[in-house]
This record gives C-alpha cells, sequence and structure tokens, in this order.
C-alpha cells in the first residue's frame, strides 16, 4: 500500500476568509504533522456565504509561516486565468515556498456560484478545455526560464523569458482534476504530476482511474501522485490500498473554524 499523505483542503469562505487564520492553521497543521496544506479557488459561492479570500495571497500566507507542508491551489480553473500572469504567481510562490508548491487545474465550472457567467467566462466546457490544455502548454514553457514564444487559439505570449524559475525541476507539479469516468481528463492528467479525481464513491472507482493512468504512463507511477478528496468519517485505507498517494477531507462550504480546529488536533490519517 502507498504511504498515504494527508493534507488540508480549505474552503476560503467565511471564517477561513482571513488569511491570517488560514496561516494559523496551515502552521499548526505542520506541527501536529499534515503533510500539505490546499485551498480552494473560488470568486465566489452562493448564500449563505458571503466572504472570500484570494487563493493566491491566502497561499502566500501559508508560504510564509511554514517550512515542510506542500501547498497550492486545489484547483484552479486555468481557463478563467491568463497563463503568462500564473506562470509569474507559480514561479514567485514555489520560490516562496522553497519549492513546496503543487498546482491543481481544472475546467472550473458554473454550476455552484455562477462565477463563469456572471464575470463573462466561457461557458463551453471544450472550449475551456481547449484553453486548459494551451494555457498548461505554456506554463511547461515558461518555467524553464527561456523565452516563450507562443501564439495559439486563445493566448499569445510574445518573447518573455519567466524569470526567475520556479525551484522546483522542471517546473512546478501539476495535478489534472477529473471527473471519473470521463476518458479525457485521465488522458490529460496522465501527461503531467497528478490526477485528483472528484466525487469518487468508492475505492473500486479510484482502481480503475489508476489502472487507466499506469497503462497510459506505460508504468511509469513511481512519483506520480493521486488525491482523493473524502467526507469526514470515510475511511481513506482502501483508497490508500487502491493507489491514492493523498487524502483530503472534505468540508462544507462556509465550514465554521472550529470544526476545522477540531479536526486539525485530531491530526492526519494514520
Amino acid at each position: 500500500m502507498n504511504r498515504l499523505r494527508s493534507a488540508l483542503w480549505l474552503p476560503l469562505f467565511d471564517d477561513l476568509a482571513d488569511p491570517l487564520v488560514v496561516a494559523r492553521i496551515a502552521a499548526d497543521a505542520e506541527e501536529v504533522g499534515w503533510d500539505g496544506c490546499f485551498v480552494w479557488d473560488q470568486l465566489c459561492w452562493r448564500e449563505p456565504v458571503r466572504q472570500v479570500a484570494d487563493p493566491w495571497i491566502a497561499l502566500a500566507a501559508i508560504a510564509s509561516v511554514t517550512e515542510r507542508i506542500r501547498l497550492g491551489p486545489m484547483v484552479t480553473a486555468l481557463p478563467r486565468r491568463r497563463p503568462a500572469k500564473v506562470a509569474r504567481e507559480s514561479a514567485t510562490l514555489d520560490r516562496l515556498s522553497e519549492g513546496r508548491l503543487t498546482l491543481g487545474v481544472g475546467l472550473g465550472s458554473d454550476r455552484f456560484a455562477g462565477e463563469l457567467s456572471r464575470t463573462g467566462e466561457e461557458l463551453d466546457a471544450r472550449r475551456r478545455g481547449r484553453m486548459l490544455d494551451e494555457s498548461l502548454g505554456v506554463l511547461a514553457a515558461a518555467w524553464p526560464g527561456e523565452p516563450v514564444r507562443h501564439r495559439g487559439e486563445h493566448y499569445t505570449v510574445d518573447d518573455i523569458a519567466f524569470l526567475p524559475r520556479p525551484v522546483q525541476r522542471p517546473g512546478v507539479p501539476v495535478w489534472a482534476a477529473g471527473m471519473p469516468g470521463h476518458a479525457k481528463p485521465i488522458r490529460r492528467a496522465a501527461r503531467l504530476d497528478g490526477f485528483f479525481p472528484a466525487n469518487l464513491e468508492h475505492p473500486d472507482q479510484l482502481a480503475d482511474i489508476v489502472g487507466s493512468l499506469t497503462e497510459l504512463r506505460q508504468g511509469r507511477m513511481a512519483s506520480y501522485d493521486i488525491a482523493v478528496g473524502l467526507p469526514l468519517g470515510v475511511d481513506p485505507a482502501p483508497y490508500a490500498r487502491a493507489g491514492a498517494t493523498w487524502w483530503l477531507p472534505e468540508w462544507e462550504p462556509g465550514v465554521r473554524l472550529d470544526t476545522v480546529r477540531g479536526v486539525l488536533r485530531d491530526g492526519p490519517a494514520a
């Protein structure tokens, strides 16, 4: 069975919309043995949530008060972000954290808060998929520090070198999110550094996903990560046996700070 690492997964709403509070949670998590602290990336959420923090500022705060844990947005919707800006942000945050950033990426959704339609972003999922793949290409070209010359369907980067480089080589690890049973996200994830399957219902689903990824990657799974978000109280051990390498406890949007601190005090899963 894989060693199952554990990470807090914080929705940055209401009680958790203060970056100082989030930074303190992350520092305490590191002290009691958690391996990571990831944060949601949303512009808005539906009622009764009213307060929302920026994930990149929160992550900078986390990086400044921790030394060991991994951190990152889980996940950021790249199609609503400019890849050149993300290249700068990710390299700077990786340096601030001394090489501890993991970048979770996905298509994004208008389902929960209308954040795409309410801000004039692309609503067609297939088009967002092409935007995501193009953005990933820009990031991969930017992180080595050589001049990027890109003219694609959606983005242009004309002879810019993104220096200083990230600490991690060849670049920041990228985990792609996707729904079980959808082939394209799994194919995308197979080209990257990890997969974050959404809404898993059973370890057998994960075992099937791991089998597909193993085949697509021709068995090269030793350094590959598979993260699973699970409701509190669900035993992560069967998911570790199915191939998970990270476990993230799920909280409802607007979770109270005392609830988070209770799980934090209990420590990560064995």
